[in-house]
């Protein structure tokens, strides 16, 4: 919580997205993998927001620092990764095909009203390229980036004080996956 030492910053990683669309799933399949293969610190916590919009608020005011991972509309390449921060994440949030990005930045801009945001917001993004059919498969362009974006946010939570170890027989993850993605599809 905000009153923790600053050594004990409390971690939040969010993907969110909607998994029935193709690419617009690739935050909240991060979100699975990362509880999936890895066990955090107590002070990070790794979160499916899904479409959540407003419903996010708490987790968002309680945490220090916000990773989030979604598609973006950024002008880049399909698969392209992006890490962004102020002016520019509202920018790659700001487009209207999605309902969870405006969402997003309502939820943002709420928190900010209320007094209490992240000291630290990080979006990574990615460069979609399908979200409009539906699909519980990832294109087969964003399947391959999985793993970088892993070790991407990986990496942020050790910069921001937290830490991780692999999954084990010892560690079992203990979140169920609810929509299994289908894989059959990028072979």
């Amino acid at each position: 919580m905000k009153n923790m030492p600053k050594n004990d910053k409390q971690i939040l990683i969010l993907g969110v997205g909607n998994v029935l669309y193709t690419d617009e799933g690739f935050g909240v399949r991060i979100a699975e993998e990362l509880e999936q293969k890895y066990e955090f610190s107590p002070n990070v916590t790794v979160m499916d927001g899904g479409t959540l919009g407003l419903r996010l608020m708490g987790p968002i005011m309680d945490s220090d620092y916000l990773i989030i991972v979604d598609i973006v509309l950024n002008d880049g390449k399909p698969g392209e990764v992006f890490r962004l921060l102020g002016e520019n994440l509202n920018k790659a949030c700001a487009f209207k095909n999605s309902m969870h990005q405006t969402d997003l930045l309502d939820t943002l801009a709420n928190c900010s009203i209320m007094g209490e945001t992240p000291d630290d917001v990080i979006l990574y993004g990615i460069e979609p390229f399908n979200f409009k059919d539906m699909s519980a498969a990832l294109s087969p362009e964003l399947e391959t980036k999985l793993p970088e974006v892993i070790d991407a946010v990986l990496q942020e939570v050790k910069k921001a004080g937290g830490t991780y170890t692999s999954r084990s027989m010892t560690n079992p993850a203990t979140e169920k996956i609810y929509v299994p993605r289908d894989t059959s599809r990028n072979s």
